[in-house]
């Protein structure tokens, strides 16, 4: 069983599971009813998605060093009680079923994606390896 790291909107993959959108805002102009149909996701869970002052962070971040310091605001978030206990379940969950989580950002080493991808290993979950 495993989680993978997916772009929101891309198509799904064999045996991928329930599609999880780790976002802030669902996709503007899309009816909730066509989320799942058009490979959004099937469920929003804004809980594991930066608050709205650190995603303009991530998306203005320029340089390596704005990029660590957004990485190491996301995770002082994701520390917090709610979504570390949430980062836990999805981990435990991942021992038992295939599911994705996932952002619309085109590059994953650029959202945060990416440090959902650490969080969730470090966490104990059986992630997919980023493909190339």
């Amino acid at each position: 069983m495993v989680v993978r790291v997916v772009r929101l909107g891309s198509a799904r993959v064999e045996d991928e599971g329930t599609r999880i959108g780790t976002v802030r805002r669902p996709p503007r102009g899309v009816p909730k009813t066509a989320f799942a149909l058009q490979d959004w996701y099937d469920v929003w869970f804004p809980n594991l998605a930066p608050s709205i002052e650190t995603m303009k962070r991530g998306q203005a971040a320029l340089t390596p060093a704005q990029w660590r310091a957004f990485g190491k605001r996301y995770r002082t978030e994701m520390a917090k009680p709610e979504a570390s206990h949430s980062l836990e379940l999805l981990a435990v969950l991942s021992r038992n079923g295939n599911f994705s989580v996932g952002c619309y950002c085109a590059d994953e080493s650029r959202c945060h994606r990416s440090v959902l991808r650490a969080l969730l290993a470090e966490k104990g979950a059986d992630v997919e390896p980023p493909t190339p």
